[in-house]
């Protein structure tokens, strides 16, 4: 496993929104599993040091998620949204809301894309309602679960294909 992979995070200078890539070695369907079955969601999704239980998870169109990931000393943050459109190996759309900032729905678009070598890249596109909540999601410690959260995907997804 290539362990150089870099997760690049941007903010949009005229949206508000962020764009996420990364890059697995990993089949495209494989990618896709590890983001729609809720068992191998719950082993990758957030930073190390939180623990993630859901609470209900429906992943098709027009289903939709609830999970809680909770740190050491009790603290807790949760998180809910809709499916709108699941597109096997290919692309997922839903919202994403965290329950502290409840005004602060975003809408993702993630896209697999297939590489060479049975790697896939990952686009996400993430636009929020304002740049002020886009930002306070930045300044959450978002970057800090999406690169760790992808670091241990690429734990799951090489455990899985041993």
């Amino acid at each position: 496993m290539n362990t150089t992979l870099a997760t690049t995070i941007t903010a949009d200078p005229t949206l508000p929104a962020i764009r996420i890539t990364r890059e697995f070695d990993a089949p495209r369907a494989a990618v896709y599993r590890a983001h729609v079955d809720p068992d191998l969601v719950v082993r990758w999704l957030g930073p190390r040091r939180l623990t993630m239980t859901v609470q209900g998870w429906d992943a098709r169109t027009g289903g939709g998620y609830r999970y809680t990931h909770a740190g050491e000393d009790g603290t807790e943050h949760r998180f809910f949204g809709s499916f709108h459109e699941l597109r096997e190996n290919e692309r997922i759309v839903q919202t994403f809301t965290y329950e502290g900032f409840p005004d602060g729905v975003a809408v993702e678009t993630l896209t697999l894309v297939e590489l060479p070598g049975g790697r896939t890249r990952l686009e996400i596109f993430s636009i929020g309602e304002s740049f002020e909540a886009r930002d306070a999601m930045i300044e959450s410690g978002m970057e800090e679960g999406v690169v760790e959260g992808y670091e241990r995907l690429d734990e799951v997804l090489g455990a899985d294909a041993s």
